[in-house]
């Protein structure tokens, strides 16, 4: 098992575009609706550890910071001042912030995301904080995830433990989620270990931080081939 998985990392770091620059992790940890799961990160360092900026910090993705590329598992790229991910087919893609100014310790975290052609990916789409990596080099953080279907629009938070993704709130129906490929903002308000949710300014749910995973950056995650955008992140502390 050793030296297929040893197989698995070789092939997904050969097939990583040239564009993406940093460490890539590739996790086969299997549930019922995602069998596999990439991470592309510019910076290798556990995010975990770092210290929270001071002040506001904004992206609008107008300058390229974030990784791009293309591997077996899906694509991230810039377009028209938004970043664009896909996943490929059953499976789920995940991107962690480039740099420490991106924690998200005490923080409120905001950002716009959209389908860009309306369609519904099978494990959701959304905006994931406290992102780190375990001692393992295996995915830590918490997600907020949508699926904005015309007739029942729904989110989900599920949490990322040493590679592993288990769903702390199930799917839930909620009105705040716009349908179709409408921009939904998606927001995390930090205190201590206590997160926060909401849609569009309207208050979804709550959770504790009890994996402790306070000093992660920001990041997004989607699933399946639909390509979805993100724009305009802010993080304020």
């Amino acid at each position: 098992m050793i030296g297929v998985g040893l197989v698995v990392m070789i092939i997904a770091l050969a097939s990583l575009g040239s564009n993406t620059n940093g460490n890539l992790n590739a996790n086969t940890n299997r549930n019922s609706n995602v069998p596999a799961n990439i991470n592309a990160n510019v910076n290798t360092a556990n995010a975990n550890t770092a210290a929270p900026p001071s002040g506001p910090f904004n992206d609008d993705f107008s300058e390229k910071k974030w990784a791009v590329g293309t591997s077996q598992f899906g694509r991230m790229w810039y377009d028209n001042d938004e970043y664009h991910m896909s996943s490929k087919d059953q499976t789920y893609i995940v991107m962690y912030a480039p740099s420490d100014d991106y924690n998200t310790e005490n923080a409120t975290v905001k950002v716009n995301a959209r389908s860009v052609d309306g369609s519904v990916p099978s494990a959701g789409f959304g905006l994931m904080v406290h992102c780190g990596w375990s001692k393992a080099k295996k995915l830590e953080d918490y997600a907020l995830l949508i699926y904005p279907a015309a007739d029942e629009p729904q989110y989900q938070i599920v949490m990322h433990k040493d590679g592993t993704q288990s769903e702390l709130v199930p799917r839930t129906k909620s009105t705040a989620i716009r349908s179709g490929s409408s921009p939904n903002q998606l927001e995390v308000r930090i205190k201590g270990s206590e997160l926060s949710f909401y849609v569009n300014g309207q208050y979804l749910t709550r959770i504790v931080d009890t994996a402790n995973y306070r000093r992660g950056r920001a990041g997004f995650y989607t699933s399946d081939v639909t390509e979805v955008a993100f724009d305009n992140l802010e993080i304020n502390h």
